[in-house]
């Protein structure tokens, strides 16, 4: 998934005295150390929290027929969708399915996510191929460098090579800069900056053949709606969400994910856990990529196994209640609590 970079504003000479103070009373999303119980290992789980081998077994056994069911679900919902808005033919049925339009952007991206970590089925030269053609390039990702990219990612969270440092460091921020960010996404210009770095790709001699992948993948969506008579619904229906309520929605889940967090060995302070809604996993967190904590303490988990390894973490009293956020909405107003700066003393020498 290619993420959108946040701007931070560099710090003046005449801000440095209000900024000491300011740090001192920024507000945090860390959670307090007395919630870091220190309950590992135990005779289920490892000092890191992974299960221990016996368990770690059925936990990483992935299910290759219902996967194959929930790639296929995937594919037919932008067709469902998009027929549904042809047929019924109405303004609201045409925003309807612009907006529904980013979830469906939303299952396309995790399930390559999920290929891209060799999970989505045990072969993994059909596990390659179904992540590549099927849902990465049709999404416009470039499978095998988001792959690379998100291993370093898994690596070391806010470490050196954190590919997505960008989008989620900084945090918490005013609600100010919280809509600013979400306007850009709503509006386009973050899309059209992702847009832009595929279309000079192509003027790359190294990039230029993942780029061109991307755009045969492209034709999997046009042709179909060009067979139909409606090539345009391409970029109303597919192109245009995709800049615009995508972006939204990448946004407010990676924040959600490890927003305002920091660099640590215990994944506590690195990933936040919300609990689950049917409501927040259709639009925001498909395939129980919610359950993202619980990833990250063992991304070799398949997706609908990540569940039961939370229960394992909650079960174990290394997850306390008190780290868990109730919903999203909580989460994201504990991320734009920063209070806008307000000087409170002026310097008398411009270059002091």
């Amino acid at each position: 998934m290619c993420n959108t970079a946040a701007t931070l504003a560099p710090m003046t000479a005449t801000d440095a005295g209000a900024t000491a103070t300011a740090t001192a009373t920024a507000p945090t999303v860390l959670p307090a150390p007395s919630l870091l119980v220190d309950v590992l290992p135990t005779d289920r789980l490892t000092a890191s929290g992974k299960p221990v081998p016996e368990i770690r077994t059925d936990l990483r056994r992935i299910d290759d027929l219902r996967n194959v069911g929930s790639v296929l679900l995937t594919l037919a919902q932008p067709v469902v969708t998009i027929g549904a808005a042809i047929w019924l033919d109405n303004s609201v049925a045409w925003v309807a399915a612009f907006l529904l339009m980013g979830p469906v952007h939303a299952r396309f991206a995790i399930l390559a996510h999920e290929a891209a970590h060799k999970l989505l089925f045990t072969n993994k030269r059909w596990n390659d191929f179904v992540g590549r053609w099927l849902l990465a390039y049709p999404a416009l990702v470039p499978f095998d460098v988001y792959r690379r990219s998100h291993f370093a990612h898994h690596r070391e969270e806010f470490g050196p090579n954190e590919p997505d440092m960008n989008l989620y460091v900084g945090y918490p921020v005013t609600r100010a800069s919280f809509r600013r960010k979400l306007r850009r996404d709503a509006v386009g210009v973050s899309g059209w900056k992702n847009l832009r770095g595929l279309l000079q790709a192509l003027r790359s001699r190294s990039a230029r053949p993942v780029a061109l992948r991307i755009l045969a993948g492209q034709l999997l969506v046009l042709v179909p709606l060009t067979l139909i008579g409606r090539p345009e619904l391409y970029l109303f229906l597919w192109l245009a969400p995709w800049m615009t309520v995508w972006r939204v929605i990448n946004r407010l889940r990676a924040i959600a994910e490890h927003g305002g967090m920091t660099a640590s060995r215990d994944r506590r302070l690195t990933t936040h856990h919300v609990r689950q809604t049917w409501a927040a996993r259709f639009v925001l967190v498909p395939f129980h990529t919610g359950w993202h904590l619980a990833h990250h303490v063992d991304m070799g988990v398949p997706w609908r196994n990540l569940p039961r390894l939370h229960t394992e973490l909650v079960a174990a009293g290394w997850i306390v209640p008190d780290l868990e956020y109730p919903n999203y909405r909580t989460l994201w107003k504990a991320l734009s609590t920063r209070q806008p700066a307000t000087p409170t003393a002026t310097t008398t020498a411009s270059g002091a």
